[in-house]
């Protein structure tokens, strides 16, 4: 009797990876990773202006090759046991389209144009079109806001597209539609060439793009266009109708089973954001938030659909009927810097060295290399190693950690970080210690919204390269937040996700839940709060508050 076998495909910040996994017991045979060149040497961004892009170029390259990667490692006889593909994306990370649903940049005039590439989710030149249609849904009668939390963000669908088109006359008057990556690939794969046939999820539909079954679809054109005149018949380029991620959106085209080597009977399944089919491969549970910990945290809760009717979260990412998990309330929350909040700290402070280095009259520039990246690859780690020694105090050091704005609760791209406490004594061990106390606090703050508005939170799961790699940073969090957390047993939990949506959509399992119970690779640690720490851990987190309602309240932006 022949195995099956299903492709989880996970496109993250930096990379893509795509793993090869058997639907009978969710093993891995293969993964393969690649990094995005265009991305990873600064192409088409400008931090300094928050402006973050992302070339379709190196997503179909890092697809092609991450897959035939895998394929090659897990032997000849595998191929042709594959059932299944999903794919899972960072989100909201639209892009400009034609008709034919071809990203502006892949055409002719528009390859260097950084407004025809991706918008990536961490992209936040569109504060000012997320402010003006915060504006605009508060003097509507008709609430539109009010299933993604009440305020709409500048890191979603509409104030990108309203930026971009803005910005840009001549993308704007070649744009055709606005497509979410995570429903580009697989329009990709199965060969589409009519963006009016492309299929939506409802994961990327209801938490960023306003769509909603209440709303029988989008908010409706005049909505729109009494916001701006620009988008003046918009939606009717857009789409009505949605798919869960458990759905086909087809199969394999014949151009890409032949440049992956595999068979067009292969199913391609409705895409969805990284972080949902990762609560997914983690196993999410009902009322258990899964954070998925990485550059940002994407938290994630399902709960029955009747044990939540007529309960709206202020301040969320939204609350949408089966975009985690087919039949259940999916919840979406998050912080828009967690592991880029040690990143950022670790560039601080060797970037100067390095660029020392780099003119240092003693070395040669190959010597010169290996150190930065020595010093690169142990920063965080050995940092993190000597605040861990330190001992409490209530006059730490105290940070807030909206280094890239606050997700939630209550979205406000203008909000910057805040360092505070510090004197001669201060080291780099103490402020990485303060940033991490921070980030465990922004995490603290979100579980308290849901519980405030009656959607309890009764455990957490860790997931992500964090989650696993960082035991100060998870005790931490267990200390802070006064719970246990659970941390999952597999590396990859967006791709193992995305392949336990592939074998539903393939028609192996019947339901996610059964591919869940059937892949799932189970929990290895938990992190368990110590109680002597919890006095401690609650007035820093009243400082905390007290500090973000201050700067929440004297920051301004000219």
């Amino acid at each position: 009797m022949s195995r099956n076998f299903v492709i989880g495909v996970d496109y993250g910040t930096d990379s893509v990876r795509s793993v090869i996994v058997d639907t009978s017991n969710g093993n891995e045979l293969a993964s393969a990773v690649y990094y995005y060149p265009r991305w990873r040497d600064g192409l088409y961004c400008d931090a300094s202006l928050s402006r973050f892009r992302q070339h379709p170029l190196d997503y179909i390259e890092g697809l092609e090759e991450t897959v035939k990667t895998c394929l090659k490692l897990a032997g000849n006889s595998v191929a042709e046991n594959i059932r299944g593909i999903s794919v899972d994306t960072t989100g909201s990370t639209p892009v400009a389209v034609d008709r034919s649903g071809t990203p502006l940049s892949l055409l002719p005039g528009f390859e260097q144009d950084p407004d025809a590439m991706f918008v990536l989710w961490k992209d936040h030149t569109s504060v000012k079109e997320a402010a003006e249609i915060n504006a605009h849904a508060a003097r509507h009668p008709l609430d539109y806001l009010r299933f993604v939390g009440g305020i709409y963000s500048s890191e979603w669908f509409w104030a990108k597209l309203l930026h971009v088109l803005r910005s840009n006359e001549k993308v704007r008057a070649a744009c055709y539609s606005w497509v979410e990556q995570c429903d580009w690939i697989p329009f990709l794969l199965t060969g589409g060439n009519d963006v009016n046939q492309l299929k939506r999820g409802v994961c990327s539909a209801g938490h960023k793009a306003l769509w909603s079954k209440e709303f029988e679809g989008l908010p409706p054109n005049s909505f729109f266009a009494s916001l701006d005149p620009i988008l003046d018949c918009f939606t009717s380029r857009l789409f009505t109708e949605t798919y869960t991620a458990d759905k086909a959106a087809g199969r394999l085209s014949a151009e890409w089973a032949q440049r992956l080597g595999l068979s067009t009977d292969v199913v391609v399944g409705i895409g969805a954001f990284d972080a949902h089919m990762g609560a997914v491969g983690g196993q999410i549970e009902p009322y258990h938030l899964s954070k998925v910990m990485g550059t940002s945290t994407c938290d994630m809760l399902v709960a029955p659909l009747d044990e939540v009717d007529g309960k709206l979260v202020k301040g969320i990412c939204g609350q949408v009927p089966g975009s985690i998990i087919p039949g259940m309330m999916g919840l979406e929350a998050g912080q828009s810097a967690f592991g880029d909040t040690y990143a950022w700290f670790r560039n601080l402070t060797t970037g100067a060295i390095t660029r020392l280095l780099n003119t240092s009259s003693l070395i040669d520039a190959s010597l010169a290399a290996k150190l930065s990246q020595e010093m690169n690859d142990r920063f965080i780690r050995e940092t993190i190693a000597e605040a861990e020694i330190l001992p409490l105090s209530d006059k730490d050091e105290l940070a807030v950690d909206w280094l890239n704005g606050r997700r939630t609760p209550d979205a406000d791209q203008l909000l910057k970080g805040t360092l505070t406490g510090l004197h001669l004594g201060t080291d780099a061990p103490r402020i990485m210690r303060a940033l991490i106390e921070a980030t465990c606090f922004g995490a603290r703050a979100i579980v308290e919204r849901f519980n405030q508005q009656g959607v309890p939170v009764k455990g957490l799961i860790g997931l992500g390269g964090v989650a696993r790699k960082a035991p100060y940073i998870m005790q931490m969090m267990a200390d802070v937040m006064q719970m246990p957390i659970r941390i999952h047993r597999s590396e990859q939990t967006c791709a193992a996700g995305a392949a336990m949506f592939a074998a539903t959509a393939a028609g192996i399992y019947d339901r996610v839940e059964d591919a869940m119970n059937a892949m799932g690779q189970g929990f290895d640690a938990t992190y368990y709060p110590e109680k002597s720490n919890a006095d401690h851990f609650n007035k820093r987190y009243g400082r905390y508050k007290s500090l973000g309602e201050y700067i929440a309240t004297t920051q301004t932006i000219s």
